[in-house]
């Protein structure tokens, strides 16, 4: 065991801040880095050190290993959490702590590199026992393989970056025609997007659900899984709605579900947290989708249901601890849900609407809601625009429902365009509210949710009393009786 007194968050915004909580529950010092853009933002003073690693760009800041390694060394930090996203999936970035002697709070080094390729996964995950989609063990190294896979299979299939993730270097193929370009364009996307040009190829699943097991190991064998989430509500094949757990699952699958989610845990040695992501077909038949090898930004939803804090869980496994409970002492309840809040058009196909919040407010209901920005705070261009998450928990899922839509309708944003109408529109639609959104839902019926709302002439009004304050940069407005909370979750249609 090493204890740890002191921790570097690897990262920023809303996941710094989270971390950095945690910390301060148990007593340890924090180390924040940022690049210059993000000097103003609230994880910077709430860490006990703070250092600039560079300018805005990722590529000399957030991701360049060297500079983090030489602030934890400088800071004294004894360990590095990575947040999610930028380095926390690198097996470079968990060797070179390791190198330095410094303790990275994820996986070893070849646990992130098995499980990073998909390739390697999927071969682990077969030999774990875990059902997975029919497809190529090898990389495809001609249009002529592809073929032979259609003539056992059939279609639809998809190509897949054996190196990817987030949609990249993917193409889905439905007839011969569209194999040569579809081959080239997922390769060269790859190549592009993550060095590595080699894609698989599997069995399309059309329209599947998305279901991901919350999983922990520690260094003495142990494996333990938190249930499961359902994270099927997506854009572009990224979550913007997830619950815990997964209302329309039987209990038979959830047991066979986490069952394997756990077996591959434990075959690979994993130690901290760790999520193994399902397709589920219409019928409940799962099939191993891959792992991500760090905290998920969904996990909150989970600690609403278990009532476990999953950093501490981390942190207390990285320094050698074993699991703080056991498999039998794990009990779901209630249920949780999560509203990713972007800074995005989805009238334009949610693309990023960076710039200034002159204001925010979170909900006054009873809620849990995790930001890494104020009113002041620019949404940058260089980075993810989410503004915030906004967490609900109740007895039961059309109780959350209810309670969720309550809670944005009383968020505040002032500024960007963001999603926060298009998030109440979908809560109340029917075919959240039955479960019958599937992961290409969204895409397929985009017209039908993207449609901005026509404004009051109240809103209208304040708008146009907005612009003229911020040209004669007078103080923020407050509130006036005639325009109501209810009214200004609506601002993003704007």
């Amino acid at each position: 065991m090493k204890k740890i007194n002191k921790i570097l968050i690897a990262n920023r915004g809303e996941i710094a801040s989270r971390v950095i909580r945690t910390c301060k529950a148990m007593g340890l010092q924090t180390v924040a880095v940022y690049s210059e853009v993000d000097k103003g933002l609230p994880y910077v003073r709430e860490a006990d050190q703070a250092y600039c690693i560079g300018p805005a760009e990722s590529s000399q800041s957030y991701l360049d290993i060297s500079k983090i390694i030489d602030v934890a060394k400088e800071s004294g930090a004894d360990a590095i959490h990575p947040g999610y996203g930028f380095l926390s999936e690198k097996a470079d970035f968990s060797k070179a702590c390791e190198e330095a002697g410094v303790v990275f709070i994820g996986p070893k080094p070849h646990v992130i590199s098995q499980m990073g390729d998909k390739i390697k996964a999927r071969l682990l995950a077969q030999k774990a026992k875990v059902p997975v989609v029919p497809g190529t063990v090898d990389p495809i190294q001609s249009v002529s393989e592809v073929q032979a896979f259609v003539k056992k299979y059939g279609f639809p299939i998809l190509l897949k970056a054996a190196a990817g993730g987030g949609g990249k270097g993917m193409r889905v193929v439905r007839e011969h025609s569209e194999l040569e370009s579809a081959f080239k364009q997922a390769s060269g996307e790859a190549l592009k997007s993550f060095g590595d040009a080699r894609v698989f190829v599997e069995k399309y699943i059309q329209n599947p659900k998305h279901v991901e097991v919350q999983v922990f190991g520690d260094q003495h064998g142990n494996a333990v899984h938190l249930f499961e989430r359902e994270c099927s509500t997506q854009r572009r094949h990224q979550k913007i709605i997830e619950e815990a757990p997964c209302f329309y699952l039987k209990e038979s699958v959830r047991k066979k579900m986490t069952k394997a989610a756990v077996n591959l845990t434990q075959n690979i040695g994993y130690t901290g947290a760790g999520t193994i992501e399902f397709l589920v077909d219409d019928k409940q038949e799962f099939y191993f989708l891959e792992m991500n090898t760090r905290l998920q930004v969904e996990h909150p939803v989970t600690e609403m249901i278990t009532g476990f804090d999953l950093v501490e869980w981390q942190i207390r496994v990285a320094q050698g601890e074993k699991l703080p409970v056991s498999q039998k002492q794990i009990q779901k309840q209630g249920h949780a849900i999560e509203c990713r809040i972007y800074a995005e058009d989805p009238a334009k196909d949610f693309a990023p609407q960076p710039g200034l919040l002159l204001q925010v407010q979170e909900p006054n209901a009873d809620c849990r809601w995790e930001s890494g920005v104020v009113s002041g705070s620019e949404i940058s261009i260089y980075y993810d625009p989410m503004i915030a998450k906004l967490i609900v928990y109740a007895a039961d899922r059309m109780t959350c429902i209810q309670v969720m839509q309550t809670a944005l309708s009383q968020v505040v944003l002032l500024g960007p365009q963001c999603n926060v109408s298009f998030l109440k529109r979908l809560l109340a639609a029917d075919v959240f509210q039955k479960g019958q959104i599937h992961t290409q839902y969204l895409d397929q019926h985009r017209g039908e949710w993207t449609k901005a709302l026509p404004l009051s002439k109240d809103l209208i009004q304040f708008a146009a009393a907005l612009k003229l304050q911020k040209e004669k940069n007078t103080p923020m407005l407050s509130q006036s009786n005639w325009w109501s909370v209810g009214q200004a979750s609506q601002m993003e249609d704007l």
